[in-house]
């Protein structure tokens, strides 16, 4: 049977600070509570919270807005980063381990990183080594793990090929073009504004587009036989554009909806281009293996990557502040919270 390690010999506190939400509403929804510290399971891990992302999914849950696997009362948080409390020993992960983790229910089906302390299954643990601060980490993990599962698991993007964002300017957007060029692919990518293509310039965009709704002849004039892949964000409002740019045997992957259409009433298949791919990705932790986040990781120290930061914040306090600057839409990039010590 597994014996548990702890960070040291020091027990854990028996309460801890959390922001929960009882029931949905507002950004009022958002309480800070002194609630039990989470008992780690078998097989589980228990992570000391040092930063965690905001997120969509987040804001979904507060309003009420989730699926069934969410109950309340809910401690949100899809993902977080921070180091190890306690696992089992033979989990490979010893206490003060840096980790990450991300997704698998987190924050929905249990209590998520809005927290001081996170328990989660152990494989859902990505340990990790870094001098890059919190603030920065913090701000990687689901975006990251999106982002390079739908360019490598939903399009297999090699070097050399065209990618097309679409979206591009959200969070998942932004890191899709930083790994896409490192990954050695060309890149256009799509924002509604002209004003903010000098956002996807600094993500390493070779070509920014000014999305009006229709796409295709755009992308036809600077590739004309269409794009090798085309990463879909917006969503299904316009999935049946994305597919007319790319190019036969290409591929597209369904991976958001931030226009909020997820489906297309009366489907047919054959909007779908004779020869054109359509696959989709909504993955999880294991989709960004420990190796792939090192790589990244030292990428962002080399300054070869760049981490789309919108705005840092500290404390449980500034939760409602970080979800209230999300919904506004004002600042890309990602929203970060850091806990101190």
């Amino acid at each position: 049977m597994s014996q548990p390690t702890a960070a040291g010999d020091a027990a854990a506190p028996a309460t801890m600070r959390a922001v929960v939400v009882t029931r949905p509403g507002g950004l009022e929804a958002l309480e800070i509570k002194d609630v039990p510290v989470p008992v780690r399971k078998p097989g589980w891990v228990r992570i000391r919270v040092k930063a965690f992302g905001v997120n969509e999914s987040e804001v979904t849950t507060r309003k009420g807005e989730s699926d069934a696997e969410v109950s309340y009362p809910r401690v949100p948080g899809i993902e977080g980063v921070g180091v190890v409390d306690e696992a089992d020993e033979d989990s490979g992960l010893w206490p003060g381990q840096q980790v990450a983790t991300m997704m698998g229910g987190m924050g929905r089906a249990y209590d998520g990183a809005y927290a001081q302390y996170v328990t989660v299954p152990a494989a859902q643990a990505i340990p990790f080594e870094t001098s890059l601060p919190w603030d920065v980490v913090g701000a990687l993990p689901e975006m990251f793990q999106t982002a390079y599962g739908s360019l490598t698991r939903g399009l297999a993007l090699k070097a050399g090929q065209t990618l097309l964002i679409r979206g591009g300017t959200s969070t998942v957007g932004l890191s899709a073009a930083t790994i896409a060029k490192d990954l050695g692919a060309t890149v256009l990518s799509t924002t509604r504004s002209e004003s903010r293509s000098g956002e996807l310039r600094a993500a390493g965009v070779d070509h920014p587009l000014v999305d009006s709704g229709t796409l295709a002849d755009q992308v036809r004039e600077l590739v004309p036989d269409g794009v090798d892949a085309a990463l879909e964000l917006v969503g299904c409002s316009v999935l049946p554009d994305t597919l007319r740019t790319v190019r036969q045997h290409g591929t597209v992957c369904f991976t958001g909806a931030l226009a909020g259409q997820w489906t297309i009433p009366d489907f047919s298949p054959f909007m779908i281009p004779g020869g054109v791919r359509l696959t989709s990705y909504g993955g999880e932790a294991a989709d960004l293996p420990a190796d792939v986040f090192a790589h990244q990781l030292q990428a962002i120290a080399a300054g070869r990557l760049n981490v789309p930061v919108a705005k840092v914040y500290h404390g449980l306090e500034q939760v409602r502040d970080a979800q209230a600057d999300l919904e506004s839409g004002a600042t890309p990039g990602k929203h970060v919270v850091v806990l101190g010590d």
